[in-house]
């Protein structure tokens, strides 16, 4: 049986849903990648503390943010959030309130032994290559290599969207799965 000496300090991410844009600088961006797909346009931002993604139809928007902490964001404009712990989930269904736009998301999280860790890094930086995904590579505050990496599929009427984080330090690997729905006619 392998054993974590990882750090027990668990960082705690948080997803939020908005209703309109967030000014970006409310974040450190690191990288950013921009797709227009039909009706839509969707902007994903990664940044120091996790991503931003940005889903665009017709003058309407909503806004994925998961970041480490995010006390900084604003309330107003805030539809949902979620602290990014174990399993959980969140639909907001498509209606006149919401323009029509739909989402749902799926969060999952896990604290890997210090092996299996350096095995899921390797291979998500091969993803990351492979799936041409924005990603951003770095070493945390104590030296352990981290990753984030967001690849999306684009369709008519849907952007789907995967990102994972790793953060060395505590063996922490958080995993989202989000659908952003264009309205329908």
């Amino acid at each position: 049986m392998s054993i974590s000496h990882k750090s027990s300090n668990t960082q705690v991410f948080r997803l939020m849903l908005y209703r309109w844009a967030l000014h970006p600088e409310l974040f450190s961006l690191e990288s950013r990648r921009v797709h227009r797909q039909n009706e839509y346009e969707v902007e994903t931002w990664l940044v120091s503390s996790g991503h931003v993604i940005r889903f665009y139809v017709a003058g309407h928007c909503l806004v994925e943010t998961v970041l480490e902490g995010g006390d900084h964001l604003p309330e107003q404009g805030l539809v949902h959030a979620l602290p990014c712990l174990g399993e959980k989930d969140y639909e907001m269904e498509p209606t006149r309130e919401t323009s029509g736009l739909g989402y749902v998301t799926t969060i999952q999280t896990e604290s890997l032994t210090d092996n299996l860790y350096q095995a899921t890094y390797r291979e998500m930086m091969d993803f990351a290559a492979e799936t041409n995904a924005i990603h951003r590579a770095w070493h945390d505050e104590d030296g352990q290599p981290s990753l984030s990496v967001v690849d999306a599929q684009n369709y008519k009427d849907q952007y789907h969207v995967q990102s994972y984080h790793l953060l060395g330090s505590t063996g922490l690997v958080l995993r989202t799965q989000t659908i952003f729905e264009v309205p329908r006619d």
